[in-house]
Parts: C-alpha cells; sequence; structure tokens
C-alpha cells in the first residue's frame, strides 16, 4: 500500500464511500465529490481496464472510450505491476453476476 495517500483524511473518505448502500447515493455522492471530468476520468480508467483484462488493443480502447495511449499505459502499468486493487473488483463483480 501506498504510504502517502494513506492518511487519516483518506481513511474518512474510504469510510463514506463503505457507507453507500446503492448506485443511486455513489451517484449523489460521487457528484458533490469529484467534478464530471474527475468522475468521467475515472469511469474511463476502469473501462480501459476492463479492456486491457479482455486483450483489446491500445487502438481498440482509444477508439472505444476516447483514452489516450498515455492513460492506457498507465493503467496496463496497474494491472501488471499494480496492488491487484482492479483484478479484486473485476473477480468480484463476475462472482455476483454469475
Amino acid at each position: 500500500m501506498n504510504k502517502k495517500i494513506h492518511t487519516e483524511a483518506v481513511d474518512q473518505l474510504f469510510e463514506a464511500i463503505l457507507s453507500l448502500h446503492s448506485k443511486e447515493e455513489c451517484y449523489t455522492f460521487f457528484e458533490d465529490v469529484c467534478t464530471i471530468n474527475e468522475l468521467l476520468s475515472l469511469s474511463q480508467r476502469f473501462e480501459v481496464a476492463k479492456m486491457l483484462r479482455e486483450k483489446k488493443t491500445y487502438l481498440e480502447i482509444s477508439e472505444k472510450t476516447g483514452a489516450s495511449t498515455a492513460t492506457i499505459s498507465r493503467v496496463n502499468r496497474s494491472l501488471s505491476y499494480g496492488n491487484d486493487g482492479y483484478e479484486m473488483v473485476f473477480q468480484r463483480m463476475e462472482q455476483e453476476n454469475g
């Protein structure tokens, strides 16, 4: 875990996120916390990660998501060398959607 982000303020933010009960509550909270562009950037990275996991090419990903090759590369590094956060979430989503 990156010690730079492990702060009391980040802990409180994550506790707030964990208190949300529905997708609608997520929309309500994140629309207040993030700008539209920040939220769209996060969702774009998540879509890029999903497509990389599906072995799509950078060109396919860029065309579908509008992500730059720099963003795709950054997400790819996270998938390859990160903390496996994307993989953890994808596996849980697959289990839930069965």
